[in-house]
């Protein structure tokens, strides 16, 4: 059992809620709504510069063209939702993470920089706590439209809580993979190799993990579209240390149908693993087999 089942399984049976994931990231990983946008303006210009908000100026601001949102979280959310803000000792370790397991990462790959640069949402959002929906399910990240990535839960942080730390990883590579396909389309035909396999974003949290790997989906919420398919395919590869032996390596002496399913299911997911690495190449040329294994010298 994975994390994420583990804590869709936990809040299912203490709130009677289910988890969005990422992924993504899945699982996984998280919840998106990449073409929503909020229209209401963040002006903190005129507060006297913290220490803290010279960090964040001339690590992530000037350097990189991110905007850290700690203040004013009511404005990133939707209409009636209500989240509290990060404490401010929680700010500069979650950047630091951010640093670790998501800039350093591309900045080790070759060509990864380049496209990290280029591509770097412009703004980050800190939510101290989860964003509770009226469906019941929970929301880990979103992202809006390449423009935003809000991380939600870092009032927990917890880099030796490995649930904790790869929800946050499993958010921010579902989130970044979004910009992929934004800019530059899914692998070809990529929709088409498990088409019967989606289910539709009202009813994911209907499908079990097992049911979604027979399906040839590395998590239930992959199954919703195409889009998180893709998303939650890559933000499970790059977090999961064990991702080829749960959704790729083929088990042996299968003696029922059920394994047989799930064999089958392995076998599309890694048709769709290679699609997503070939197309990666040639539209960022990046490895993605580079930047998981900086990730996984990282956890």
């Amino acid at each position: 059992m994975n994390i994420y089942s583990k804590i869709i399984m936990e809040l299912k049976s203490l709130n009677k809620v289910s988890l969005i994931m990422f992924l993504g990231l899945a699982l996984s990983t998280t919840s998106c709504f990449e073409e929503d946008k909020l229209d209401i303006p963040t002006n903190d210009e005129d507060e006297p510069q913290t220490n803290l908000d010279k960090y964040i100026d001339t690590n992530f601001t000037q350097e990189y063209g991110i905007a850290i949102r700690y203040k004013f979280v009511d404005n990133f959310v939707n209409p009636g939702q209500r989240v509290a803000p990060p404490k401010l000792d929680v700010v500069r370790p979650m950047l630091d993470l951010i640093d670790e397991f998501w800039i350093d990462v591309y900045k080790d790959a070759p060509k990864g920089e380049t496209y990290f640069r280029r591509f770097v949402p412009g703004e980050l959002v800190f939510l101290g706590g989860l964003i509770f929906n009226g469906d019941g399910t929970v929301t880990l990240g979103t992202a809006d439209a390449g423009a935003r990535i809000t991380f939600t839960d870092v009032n927990s942080i917890d880099v030796n809580d490995e649930e904790w730390l790869l929800r946050q990883l499993h958010t921010v590579y579902h989130e970044f993979a979004h910009i992929v396909h934004q800019n530059d389309k899914l692998p070809t035909a990529y929709e088409d190799i498990t088409p019967s396999g989606y289910s539709s974003a009202g009813s994911w949290f209907n499908v079990t993990d097992d049911e979604a790997l027979q399906r040839g989906f590395v998590s239930p919420y992959a199954t919703s579209s195409p889009n998180e398919d893709f998303a939650e395919t890559i933000a499970f590869f790059m977090a999961e240390e064990d991702f080829y032996d749960t959704y790729i390596t083929l088990e042996e002496d299968c003696t029922t149908a059920a394994c047989e399913e799930r064999n089958a299911g392995r076998q599309f997911v890694l048709e769709k693993l290679n699609a997503i690495k070939d197309h990666y190449l040639k539209v960022t040329g990046v490895d993605l087999d580079d930047l998981r294994a900086a990730v996984q010298e990282r956890l």
